[in-house]
């Protein structure tokens, strides 16, 4: 067993929210062997953002001072689905479903994390959930009290909105927190939403001698509209697939007072850097749009490339500052008589519809330079038309 270099820990405090505790981490990090980092998803849709790599990249630093990030496939709480920000149960997925999620996970991971065997552990909790006896699952459920649970912040919602809570549901922090047991689980990072959950996995390892696990919960902001978190339904995120261009543009499009937290949250710029930013915007000395471009070429460089991010910064201030359309722009074959959104979401089917009938209704998408506004609009499409959604993307649409 290799022994771990030091964590300079002051470097992650600039993502961190909280911390249960300090003493502990430090205690661990002092143990001179290779902590155990439970990274847990359920394996729905498999959809992840900047938000989420905040998590993933702390992680990445951890692995590369030989600490092992345990990557749990929930394959078998997945059935159950986290009730977590739902007011309704989860639809059932099959096994298949998934399997192929679990997959498209990973791979997505893997643009983050190192795969090395020797820090990176693939595990599913379906190795012991499906073999455990009833009279083992009746043990666990005997430690642990109904008031404890319906504490849970997601189910006192539901019940002061008048909606039900199944019993399967009631159970899922349980199995969540069960996972570090079994998992030896010394450090878990995650979003605030799941501090609950994580807080059982202390509580069960305790119960079994274990020492508990670490939770640090992260830092979350909102997404590129200002108001909400990210969420694909929205459609105000900044993808880890989205390609290079896409996360530049996507940044430029924030409002002004999220320069500050996305400079500290999403970006490896020096936090003296960070400050001096906000000095100068504050001050009126630096145009917000600049500060905006020195973000946007740190997010894209930090996942392509510093080469990358100044040939992205390039195309941006060809497209946008001269006001010109792209010479390399994609052409799409579209229905004659579909409706804006229709068109649009033909376009960027990577955003819902409903997404989509907002951004029109905002006047975020032109057809020739003419604003439409109107989703059910049925515009006459014609060779070569130029279709603009929002402010970076342009499409050269074709009737069909």
């Amino acid at each position: 067993m290799s022994i771990p270099t030091p964590v300079d820990f002051d470097s992650l405090e600039r993502t961190i929210d909280q911390t249960f505790s300090l003493e502990e981490m430090a205690a661990k990090l002092r143990l001179n062997r290779p902590l155990r980092i439970k990274y847990g998803v359920d394996a729905t849709a498999p959809f992840l953002h900047i938000g989420h790599a905040v998590n993933i990249w702390m992680m990445r630093k951890l692995q590369e001072r030989g600490h092992i990030v345990v990557f749990l496939l929930g394959d078998f709480t997945t059935r159950i689905g986290d009730p977590t920000g739902k007011s309704q149960t989860r639809k059932v997925m099959s096994r298949e479903e998934i399997e192929a999620n679990a997959n498209e996970f990973l791979r997505q991971v893997s643009r983050i994390l190192l795969t090395d065997s020797d820090v990176f552990e693939v595990r599913r909790n379906s190795e012991w959930y499906e073999n455990m006896g009833l009279g083992d699952f009746m043990s666990l459920l005997s430690t642990v009290t109904h008031s404890k649970l319906i504490q849970r912040d997601m189910f006192q919602k539901r019940i002061q909105e008048s909606h039900e809570i199944h019993m399967h549901e009631m159970l899922y922090p349980i199995l969540q927190g069960y996972d570090s047991v079994m998992l030896k689980s010394d450090l878990t990072i995650v979003g605030t939403d799941q501090l609950f959950n994580e807080l059982m996995g202390r509580f069960y390892q305790e119960k079994v001698g274990q020492t508990p696990q670490v939770v640090i919960t992260t830092k979350i902001t909102p997404g590129t509209d200002g108001v909400e978190k990210q969420s694909k339904s929205i459609g105000n995120y900044v993808a880890l697939t989205d390609s290079a261009r896409n996360k530049y543009g996507k940044v430029m499009s924030i409002p002004d007072f999220l320069i500050v937290p996305y400079l500290e949250v999403y970006t490896l710029v020096p936090i003296e850097e960070v400050r001096d930013i906000q000095k100068r915007v504050e001050s009126g000395t630096l145009n917000p749009m600049e500060a905006k471009k020195v973000l946007a070429r740190a997010v894209v460089e930090r996942y392509h490339g510093k080469e990358v991010a100044q040939g992205e910064e390039e195309w941006f201030t060809r497209a946008f500052s001269q006001r010109r359309v792209p010479e390399d722009i994609p052409t799409r074959d579209v229905s004659a008589d579909a409706t804006i959104v229709d068109i649009t979401h033909s376009c960027v089917p990577s955003q819902s519809k409903s997404a989509v009938r907002r951004l029109v209704q905002q006047g975020g998408v032109h057809l020739n330079d003419t604003k439409i506004t109107d989703p059910d609009d049925r515009p006459e499409i014609r060779h070569g038309d130029i279709l603009r959604v929002g402010k970076r993307q342009w499409f050269r649409i074709e009737p069909q």
